[in-house]
């Protein structure tokens, strides 16, 4: 029987997390997490990693990292995950512009092979200079003193105007008070 056979049918599989989207600041170092999910027991000795960018692998792992040692990665790819945590994570060391991109993770666990494959877009953006960072305060300092000028223009003026309005009023009762015929 059809439904028989398929109770019998075991899926193996592995499940990859990783974050979509990872921002890091040119010269840093940044950490991309790799995690995974598997329904056997893992082990050091059969459980593998590969972590890929545009068709290059950037690190292996099967019981030992193997960072890629040439062309732009060479020294930058460092392994930072723990296969018994199930974890799989690297940290790229002293990113630069050339590294914005998708990295892809891929983690076997026999008998579990078949997996998604993890991908994280990396955007390495370049670090505020302080120069920029004085021209900003430059620019809300000066903001703020001129509402501060403008603020205490407006109190004055209404304060003028009260207090002229206030002596206005005195004189017109003086005058009155002097026009009234005394009497005696």
């Amino acid at each position: 029987s059809v439904l028989s056979l398929c109770s019998l049918h075991h899926v193996w599989g592995i499940e990859i997390f990783t974050k979509s989207e990872v921002e890091a600041v040119n010269g840093t170092s940044v950490k991309l997490t790799c995690t995974f999910s598997s329904t056997e027991p893992v082990s050091l000795q059969t459980a593998s990693v590969i972590w890929d960018f545009r068709s290059i692998t950037i690190l292996y792992y099967q019981e030992v990292p193997y960072p890629i040692e040439e062309g732009l990665f060479n020294g930058h790819v460092q392994w930072s995950g723990d296969i018994k945590r199930k974890d799989a994570s690297i940290t790229l060391n002293n990113v630069r512009p050339a590294f914005n991109g998708t990295y892809f993770c891929q983690v076997t666990n026999p008998p579990d092979v078949h997996a998604n494959i993890g991908e994280t877009v990396l955007r390495v953006v370049d670090k505020v200079t302080l120069s920029e960072i004085s021209l900003l305060g430059a620019i809300v300092g000066g903001s703020c003193v001129v509402i501060l000028v403008f603020l205490g223009v407006f109190v004055a003026v209404r304060m003028y105007k009260k207090r002229n309005k206030e002596n206005d009023i005195e004189m017109r009762v003086e005058e009155y008070r002097n026009k009234q015929p005394t009497v005696w």
